[in-house]
């Protein structure tokens, strides 16, 4: 047998056991059972709900630093064009004064 079907056997058997002694406890036993698996449900879900909320805020503050790099990558873009098209009007100036 390998190591993965004696671990499996092995899970098996606590369950076996942990249903045997469920059935066999008092109700206030089995009240506390419950009390413990809803307890827990609460923490996994109050846990999960806070992991969700950090995810989405962490991808709404990457997603507004993409917007401003993005914005200022065009503002950049329309100075640079702005200046290309200043320096090209000047260059045709000079070069009609230089024919004139």
């Amino acid at each position: 047998m390998g190591n993965k079907t004696k671990g499996l056997l092995a899970l098996v058997g606590l369950g076996a056991l942990a249903y045997w002694k469920y059935k066999n406890s008092s109700d206030e036993d089995k009240q506390m059972v419950k009390d413990k698996i809803n307890t827990a449900k609460d923490n996994l879900n109050k846990w999960s709900n806070d992991f969700k909320d950090k995810a989405n805020n962490v991808a709404s503050q990457v997603k507004d630093r993409a917007n401003d790099v993005a914005s200022q990558v065009k503002d950049k873009a329309n100075d640079v064009a702005s200046q290309a098209q200043d320096k090209t009007e000047d260059l045709k100036n000079r070069t009609q004064e230089v024919v004139s």
